[in-house]
């Protein structure tokens, strides 16, 4: 009998899978090459239902002969190992940024004489409709809060964005950059940085904007997007009060906070030794970082220890050494701070963090060194990347630029098109 094989995520199951399925079996046995959860992950979002799920799901539809994992995007692979006689597929990829996988599955069929048949994609079932009703329908508090760990056991390292009110998370949220093979570069989460929040408001970066005022932030945030959420913690305050913080971010369905061991009156890293700034000991940051852990009610929560070392001219043994101290007590993940501009300072940690038998996620900050891709970072072990001010910066620069603009010019004609029409701004907005 003829083999039909049939590729498909399966994560939200609708009447076009069950169509495509129907029709393939009238040519034949079905075989169904399930995308694995890192295939989903790399051109929709973080699959609802793990690959076994949907496995067991499909296995169990009436007319499927047989399922395997899907392990590319691209069929191809499959293809050529279990050579089909027919393909089955909706035909809106000859559109939209599958056409070169398309192509290159003709090619394939080609040289054992299969056959590519398509099928009138269903209305309201492309990735693009289902992304726009999931987002619409919002996320609960443990599915956000979850969404961290499970990103990271699916790709293994991801990229992390700045936001810092409701506007900026969209931008987080919706943009996206669709490459040729069919996959999808986007931001995998966001950032809640406290100088960012801080300076929306008009206030110094020195722990003085409080956690109800973050709090306010986070919900801003919250309301109108999906992605998880990392927070920046500073130093996490006293220690009977960060405990209260962690327990407040994880009912919220924070992800994770970030804390720097750090004392005294907060002054920015990125000043380095210009300023005073005082590393706690190791000893009292454990403590903070055990009684955060004790507070937990969840286990999807991490707490991230950030080390300060190299800025404050420490040493890298130092830095080593608090990195297994913090691991030791229950961090979750490590974060490495340089203000090094070569970024080899972070290369070499990279690569003796890398021996550590208890290794947990690293996570780096290239504000200095950002001329580093992330791909370079992610090879060294990195597996948290944060742009962490990105956008309260560009938009910064863009609106003093249109102040000055009116100012000059004493009407607003010439400053144009460095704004968004009015329609644009009316319809930014979705309604729910």
């Amino acid at each position: 009998m003829a083999l039909v094989y049939v590729a498909m995520s399966a994560d939200i199951l609708h009447h076009g899978h069950m169509r495509i399925l129907n029709e393939a079996q009238k040519y034949g046995d079905v075989l169904v090459g399930l995308h694995t959860d890192q295939v989903i992950a790399s051109y929709w979002h973080i699959p609802i239902l793990s690959y076994e799920e949907r496995y067991s799901i499909v296995s169990n539809i009436k007319g499927v002969t047989e399922v395997v994992p899907q392990d590319e995007l691209d069929q191809v692979p499959n293809l050529k190992k279990y050579k089909p006689d027919y393909v089955i597929h909706g035909d809106n990829w000859k559109y939209d940024s599958q056409r070169h996988l398309r192509n290159r599955v003709i090619v394939a069929l080609n040289e054992w004489g299969g056959q590519l048949i398509e099928i009138e994609r269903t209305t309201g079932t492309g990735v693009e409709n289902l992304d726009n009703a999931l987002s619409k329908l919002g996320t609960t508090a443990d599915t956000r809060r979850s969404a961290l760990h499970k990103l990271l056991s699916i790709k293994g390292h991801i990229n992390v964005m700045e936001a810092h009110n409701g506007l900026t998370g969209l931008i987080v949220e919706k943009t996206k950059k669709v490459n040729e093979n069919g996959t999808v570069d986007q931001f995998d989460a966001m950032w809640v940085s406290s100088l960012c929040d801080s300076t929306s408001k008009g206030k110094p970066d020195i722990e003085l904007v409080d956690l109800t005022s973050r709090v306010n932030t986070i919900n801003e945030i919250m309301e109108v997007t999906t992605k998880p959420i990392i927070i920046d913690g500073d130093t996490g305050g006293k220690i009977e009060h960060f405990t209260y913080t962690v327990r407040t971010l994880e009912r919220l369905g924070v992800s994770a906070i970030i804390i720097e061991d750090k004392i005294g009156l907060k002054k920015n890293s990125l000043f380095g030794t210009d300023v005073a700034q005082h590393q706690d000991s190791i000893e009292h940051f454990c403590q903070k970082i055990i009684a955060g852990k004790n507070a937990q009610v969840t286990t999807d929560f991490m707490i991230i220890a950030r080390i300060e070392s190299l800025i404050l001219n420490q040493g890298m043994e130092d830095a080593l050494e608090r990195a297994k101290a913090y691991i030791n007590v229950g961090a979750d993940g490590i974060m490495i701070h340089s203000i090094d501009k070569t970024g080899e300072e972070i290369k070499q940690f990279c690569e003796q963090y890398n021996n550590l038998k208890n290794r947990v996620p690293l996570v780096v900050v290239p504000t200095a060194y950002n001329q580093i891709y992330e791909e370079e970072l992610f090879k060294l072990g990195v597996n948290v990347y944060i742009y962490a001010n990105h956008l309260i910066r560009a938009g910064y620069k863009a609106m003093a630029d249109v102040a000055s603009s009116i100012l000059e010019h004493h009407r607003s004609y010439e400053c144009n098109d460095q704004c968004l029409s009015i329609k644009e701004i009316i319809n930014l907005i979705d309604l729910p």
